[in-house]
């Protein structure tokens, strides 16, 4: 009977206003930002519920898969071996497959930018003359189109990778599997975006006679190169290293500026390539890609483990792949990005979201490392201070903290690594990831960046399925 003579602290699981109510008379209130399990749908509260409820015979099973997932993407040790060529070195790679980045997509789904840049590839290739003569040869049957990530290898944007592309061959030196990536080209009208233009292509095979060649002469020279280290630092400067790579690349070119300049090529060679990198602040992109993806890979086909070990895209769809789940794709139709466009550009131009850079999400990085780079924003809209909320959310979908990738805005904790899917079921927290946009029209290019929302029904589809499993 006392209980009102007092003063009383409330604590409001309900409307907002209810809360406001109550201050309005003077009590003091907090707020709790709760809601229902699975967004209180019950079929996906009953799944949870077998496998965390009832007698919790699963739960177990699930935590200890989940600890041997997580740790072995936590003790990757991903580092630059060497510059090779597609076809000599991505397994199962020829002369007729062109590799995509997303879940697998024929070519009579592939969306304008994807299509632009498979017909830049087979141009490049000589295996057309034109865009009429490529779009005929990849329509025929005569091509064959598979993904990325069923290779070894991970594509920004398109992420197309033809036989004759140079490639970053990324080992992780923890397990003693290997990843690929093509090298990246810079922004605006570019193959990634679906450009195929004479200049593209005249960059493209600059980049395979001179560019290639010289790096892969500097890091002979220098030796393996330790990306883990050079990702950390990045972090501290400012990067979170998917749409933000400008330390990172600084770092990039500082380490490898005296072995060029030790190589065989003349001043005039070093200048162009060093040039080169230095303009372009997204060189590193194609880097800390591969660098992801080889961290993930170990982590993956582990019985029992939730661990969401790639998310991709293809312009078409957006899929993701689950640890305990194998090789089996979730796949729900691409969402738009929402984000700020270049002159003369608006979201009536742009294309669903694409690419396999969201491998960086996948790891830790990228949107979840958004505190470590709130200068971000400027590129991908929204504020600093949310950049900081975007991080602390993703913790709450996550099973670890990276105990090498940390976070200065926030104490130097840990990024959240490791996306749990049935954390993201039960909270309704879909990951968040920044990200390019395309023009709809193949042979345009880039037109602004953002950030995107991962379709939900590609988790609760997978949680169904290792509900199955399980």
């Amino acid at each position: 009977m006392k209980l009102f003579e007092q003063d009383l602290v409330v604590v409001n699981m309900g409307l907002s206003s209810f809360g406001e109510n109550l201050r309005l008379e003077g009590a003091r209130v907090v707020q709790m930002d709760w809601k229902p399990a699975a967004s209180g749908n019950r079929e996906l509260m009953d799944l949870l519920d077998r496998l965390v409820g009832g007698d919790g015979e699963l739960l177990p099973k699930i935590r200890d898969a989940n600890t041997k997932a997580v740790r072995r993407l936590l003790e990757a040790k991903p580092v630059i071996v060497g510059i090779g060529t597609a076809g000599e070195v991505i397994p199962g790679m020829h002369k007729g497959l062109v590799l995509h980045s997303g879940p697998p997509v024929e070519w009579a789904r592939m969306c304008g930018p994807m299509r632009g840049a498979v017909v830049g590839g087979l141009i490049l290739e000589g295996l057309a003359k034109n865009s009429e003569e490529a779009a005929e040869l990849a329509s025929g049957g005569d091509v064959e189109f598979e993904p990325c990530h069923h290779h070894g290898t991970v594509g920004p944007m398109a992420g197309i990778v033809t036989a004759s592309m140079p490639v970053w061959i990324l080992e992780n030196t923890a397990f003693g599997n290997r990843a690929f990536c093509t090298l990246n080209e810079g922004l605006g009208k570019v193959l990634r975006y679906g450009a195929f233009s004479d200049e593209v292509i005249a960059r493209l095979k600059w980049m395979k006679e001179v560019l290639a060649p010289m790096l892969s002469e500097a890091l002979n020279l220098h030796g393996p190169l330790d990306v883990r280290s050079l990702i950390a630092q990045a972090l501290q400067m400012g990067d979170e290293v998917h749409n933000r790579n400008r330390a990172a690349t600084s770092l990039l070119i500082r380490t490898l500026a005296p072995f060029l300049v030790r190589s065989k090529a003349g001043g005039d060679k070093v200048a162009e390539v060093l040039e080169f990198m230095n303009g372009n602040d997204h060189f590193f992109l194609n880097i800390s890609m591969p660098a992801c993806k080889c961290a993930l890979d170990p982590a993956s086909g582990i019985p029992g483990s939730s661990l969401v070990s790639t998310m991709s895209r293809n312009g078409t769809e957006f899929g993701i792949r689950v640890s305990g789940l194998g090789e089996r794709w979730f796949t729900a139709p691409a969402p738009m990005v929402d984000g700020l466009y270049l002159p003369g550009f608006s979201a009536q131009d742009a294309a669903p979201d694409i690419g396999d850079s969201v491998i960086t999400e996948s790891a830790g990085l990228g949107g979840f490392a958004m505190a470590a780079a709130p200068a971000i924003v400027q590129f991908v809209g929204g504020s600093a201070s949310q950049a900081l909320t975007f991080t602390r959310q993703m913790y709450d979908i996550t099973l670890a903290e990276h105990a090498i990738y940390r976070i200065p805005g926030l104490d130097f904790r840990g990024t959240p690594t490791g996306i749990d899917l049935l954390k993201i079921v039960q909270t309704g927290i879909v990951p968040v990831v920044n990200t390019g946009i395309a023009h709809r029209d193949p042979g345009v290019g880039m037109v602004g960046a953002g950030l995107v929302k991962p379709p939900m029904s590609c988790f609760e589809d997978a949680l169904k399925a290792f509900v199955e499993a399980m």
